[in-house]
């Protein structure tokens, strides 16, 4: 045994118990945050489908978002790049549609 002298210093009556209860801290520790930190053991041990308390999380952090929607009128032959927008409410706005520009190399 290599550290048989710490036993003249630490009676085994004291030294394993707490070498032991010290083992069980950490398994206890280490269990905690894998099911405080992850989804799938949670479903797992409830018997649900892996991946489904994902879902449910999703939900929690972002709900679904409220977009809005907006109807266009196609652009008239003659050229011209604006577009009516008619929005949700009824009222309508004109977009500008410019073609890209590309910015000179220094």
């Amino acid at each position: 045994m290599n550290n048989a002298k710490m036993w003249l210093v630490v009676p085994p009556a004291v030294g394993v118990p707490v070498f032991l209860g010290a083992v069980a801290v950490g398994s206890f520790a280490v269990h905690v945050a894998v099911l405080s930190n992850t989804s799938w053991v949670a479903d797992f041990l409830s018997g649900q489908e892996l991946g489904s308390g994902d879902v449910a999380a999703a939900a929690m952090i972002a709900p679904e978002a409220n977009t809005a929607k907006a109807s266009y009128v196609v652009p008239q032959s003659d050229g011209s790049l604006e577009v009516t927008l008619i929005l949700p409410d009824g009222t309508s706005t004109t977009a500008l549609i410019q073609a890209p520009q590309l910015q000179p190399e220094l």
